[in-house]
């Protein structure tokens, strides 16, 4: 059921002599709301109108203030509902870590829900076959998974595994258990990983998966891991929303004359 709100912003607040644009002002203040948790999750923000009088300013400044909330996945707009809230401030967010990166990826198997959205053996293109040492032409299983968090999805995963290591996993495993884990019982277990963080515009397969409008910002980490024997055994693509995923990290230097490091 959809509960009305008033969004508590008046005239007074915007400032028409500034250089930050109206729309963004209020935008700034709408989501401000939202993010504290003052507008709750599902709950139908003022019409277009309503706000238009309240704050004196014109339809196109209204609109724009609320498409970039929406392009921001805080809102969702529904022709004859109006804007809905889609951001949930209650809900958990999870914490990875360049600290531990094993263990931080055991945990967040172990903390959140899997479902298994695909697994098919096919040819590998000649960026997986790269990064997995593998020549073109060479099968390996590509598999897309969703994890939830307090039944929110927050991440899409696209993982590529050689095909002879992938003989070890059945569909069952994949749906019910985390992939390190499955490395680790085939004898591959990950002993280093490269990876790399972005932050994306989710294109509209992945954005339909995590509940996010086309084009809202996410963080996409691609990673590379190997065994101990230097073999890379899994080449995953992750997709995270943003406002459900936060990567931190512990940085130290011997003497303020060094580089930070990571510990």
């Amino acid at each position: 059921m959809l509960i009305d709100v008033d969004l508590k912003i008046s005239p007074d607040q915007l400032d028409e002599e500034s250089d930050i644009p109206l729309y963004q002002q209020i935008y700034g203040l709408v989501r401000k709301s939202i993010l504290s948790g003052e507008v709750a999750s599902k709950s139908r923000l003022p019409a277009e109108q309503v706000l238009i009088e309240r704050l004196g300013v014109s339809r196109i400044t209204i609109k724009r203030a609320f498409d970039e909330l929406a392009l921001a996945g805080l809102v969702r707009r529904h022709r004859g509902k109006g804007t809905i809230v889609a951001y949930d401030a209650t809900a958990a967010v999870v914490k990875g870590s360049f600290d531990n990166l094993i263990d931080g990826l055991k945990r967040m198997g172990l903390e959140t829900e899997v479902e298994l959205l695909s697994s098919e053996i096919m040819v590998a293109d000649s960026g997986v076959a790269e990064s997995l040492g593998l020549v073109p032409g060479d099968s390996v299983q590509r598999i897309v998974r969703l994890r939830r968090l307090g039944g929110e999805p927050f991440s899409y995963l696209i993982t590529f595994v050689p095909e002879d290591v992938a003989a070890e996993f059945s569909k069952r495993d994949l749906a019910t258990q985390n992939l390190l884990e499955l490395l680790e019982k085939s004898g591959h277990s990950p002993v280093s990983a490269d990876q790399t963080i972005m932050a994306v515009s989710a294109p509209p397969d992945v954005a339909s998966a995590l509940g996010l409008n086309t084009g809202a910002p996410i963080l996409r980490i691609h990673r590379i891991m190997r065994d101990r024997h230097g073999r890379s055994v899994q080449d995953v693509t992750a997709h995270y929303r943003a406002d459900r995923f936060h990567y931190q990290m512990h940085l130290t230097r011997d003497d303020p004359e060094s580089d930070w490091m990571t510990k």
